[in-house]
């Protein structure tokens, strides 16, 4: 890492440490004719040129907004002496996915998020990045983008969404999920399930809760690779286009000081995104996404580490989908800075890691002030939610290389019960609504992985009419798919190795006895060695879902979860 010394210096250092392949001799006459007719003078072929990756949509509220964020972090890199082009990808709205084929796309729209990125700024040969996600898997595709490019970069979060107004209660996308369960269980009537439909979702931004779109931008702040504040702002506060702005001006600043994405993103700097996130109380989606955000600069990154930080962080965070709050009400008490400071404090965090502001994340800490003392968002360590991580990795004869469950408001600690199995979330969710699923069995949604679903379709329906159905702990759901950041109840996903490979899951029988336990963090079906190696000869892999096109490809690149599910 270099930094130039003084403001005349800076003013005279060449930052074009890829576009000088475009803005740099006669033979290169036919490409900047190109740039000169989207804009580019004479005096732009001599800044660095910053590609502003804009996730922006109208297929979801969580990106409805970007395309003015994207404009504002534009501006700022041209303030800041850059050459700054918008470009877009591709989002998929989970939310609206869910339940339904889609939601086979989801997991893998963040693989093609990283590869048009990737794409773009390799072609385009841009000198610097900034990144704006929305929706669950823009960030994390952002953010593996940005780790195999390795060029100066920032990232933005679109920002969570407002909660959804009922008689004056807060509600949220979630709350709609679970409303189906209570209609069939009789609870609400017709009406009152179309007032939470209309009501739910208010305006632009992520689902509000400590979902998967606030757990990923929470861990990428605690990371250092966005600005301070940029996890908990609002998507229609002002200060998220005041970010944007300071964003693109600081990614032409990290190009002055040569700070470069591998600089930050360390293995000390995911062990603070892990710490952040068991604070939180976070989705397990956070297991998926940092293996894979690690895999691509290199950082030896396993679920044993997950495991460690568990055992020393506890759950402060009273937010949705087990808590009361969502992220807007943390955002008016301070935010994630006042999160991180606590955890500072308490020799959690690794104080000496690098940022995108140029200071470590201690320096950053020193100038936001502490949370409100009359908060009751963020609990104190004398008074947690619980004394160890939510966020559970699970081992076993049923999941030999690990499974992950959430067990933030889950007052079950142990279950056995008979295995009622389905090679579909269809057809577990029609035995649940015809009441074929009754206290004390355990749901098996099987071929569900990442090659089997293909893509870990998350079970966010199923799991929400579970506790729609009053019958949220008193069964437990296991699967080789994923769940949503807004699943909670006894739910167990990331089963490894998935069905689809033959793995345990895939043998398991209708009535089979399994036991979970989480004070040992183990997953166990009732088959000796023997009958596994007898179910196993008569067992054979089915045929891929898809024989073409992009889920197909997907399938036939795609590691295992406990790898983070990458193609690269």
């Amino acid at each position: 890492m270099s930094c130039c010394h003084g403001k005349d210096q800076c003013e005279h250092k060449d930052l074009r440490i890829h576009s000088k392949d475009i803005s740099e001799g006669i033979n290169r006459t036919p490409n900047r004719a190109m740039l000169r007719a989207v804009g580019f003078q004479d005096e732009d072929f001599k800044k660095p040129m910053i590609g502003i990756a804009s996730t922006w949509s109208e297929v979801t509220p969580c990106n409805i907004h970007i395309d003015q964020i994207a404009l504002r972090a534009k501006e700022g890199a041209r303030e800041a002496g850059g050459a700054p082009m918008i470009f877009n990808t591709i989002t998929v709205a989970d939310g609206i996915a869910m339940g339904h084929e889609g939601m086979r796309y989801s997991l893998p729209s963040r693989e093609v998020i990283a590869d048009s990125i990737e794409t773009v700024v390799g072609a385009e040969r841009l000198d610097g990045l900034v990144a704006i996600g929305g929706c669950d898997k823009n960030m994390p595709g952002c953010m593996i983008g940005i780790g195999r490019l390795n060029i100066p970069a920032v990232f933005v979060y679109g920002g969570t969404i407002q909660p959804g107004k009922l008689d004056g209660q807060d509600i949220d996308i979630v709350s709609a999920f679970e409303a189906v369960g209570q209609f069939n269980k009789g609870e609400i009537d017709e009406k009152r399930l179309h007032e939470i439909e209309c009501r739910a979702c208010p305006g632009a931004g992520s689902c509000g809760g400590m979902y998967t779109a606030n757990t990923m931008a929470s861990a990428i702040e605690a990371m250092g690779m966005s600005l301070p504040l940029n996890a908990s702002t609002s998507a229609i506060d002002n200060k998220k286009s005041e970010e944007a702005n300071r964003a693109g001006k600081q990614v032409v600043k990290l190009l002055e000081m040569g700070i470069y994405p591998r600089d930050i993103m360390t293995k000390k700097a995911f062990e603070n995104a892990i710490t952040v996130v068991m604070a939180l109380g976070g989705s397990t989606n956070a297991f998926l996404h940092l293996l894979g955000m690690a895999h691509s600069v290199d950082v030896d990154l396993s679920y044993d580490d997950f495991e460690r930080i568990r055992k020393q962080v506890p759950h402060l965070a009273d937010l949705k989908p087990s808590g009361k709050y969502v992220m807007q009400d943390l955002s008016n008490v301070g935010g994630l800075p006042g999160v991180m400071k606590i955890l500072l404090r308490k020799g959690l965090l690794h104080g000496d890691c690098l940022t995108v502001t140029g200071k470590t994340v201690e320096e950053n800490l020193n100038d936001f002030p502490d949370l409100d003392v009359h908060q009751e968002i963020i609990r104190d360590f004398d008074h947690p939610l619980k004394p160890e991580g939510p966020l559970y990795v699970l081992k076993g004869n049923l999941a030999p290389d690990g499974a992950v469950c959430k067990m933030s408001g889950v007052p079950v600690k142990t279950m056995t019960g008979p295995a009622k199995v389905f090679d579909s979330e269809e057809d577990a969710t029609k035995a649940l609504m015809e009441n074929s699923i009754v206290e004390n069995d355990v749901i098996v949604i099987r071929y569900q992985g990442p090659k089997g679903g293909p893509g870990m379709p998350e079970m966010l329906s199923i799991s929400a009419i579970v506790i729609g159905k009053g019958l949220g702990g008193k069964v437990a759901m296991l699967t080789d798919g994923r769940y949503s950041g807004g699943s909670h109840g006894l739910v167990i996903g990331h089963i490894a190795p998935e069905a689809q490979v033959g793995g345990p899951i895939a043998l398991i029988q209708n009535y089979d006895m399994i036991t979970i336990d989480i004070t040992t963090n183990s997953i166990h079906v009732d088959l000796t060695e023997e009958e596994f190696e007898n179910r196993r000869k008569l067992w054979s892999e089915p045929p891929y879902r898809y024989q073409r096109g992009v889920l197909n490809k997907y399938i036939r690149l795609v590691t295992s979860a406990d790898r983070g599910a990458v193609t690269d």
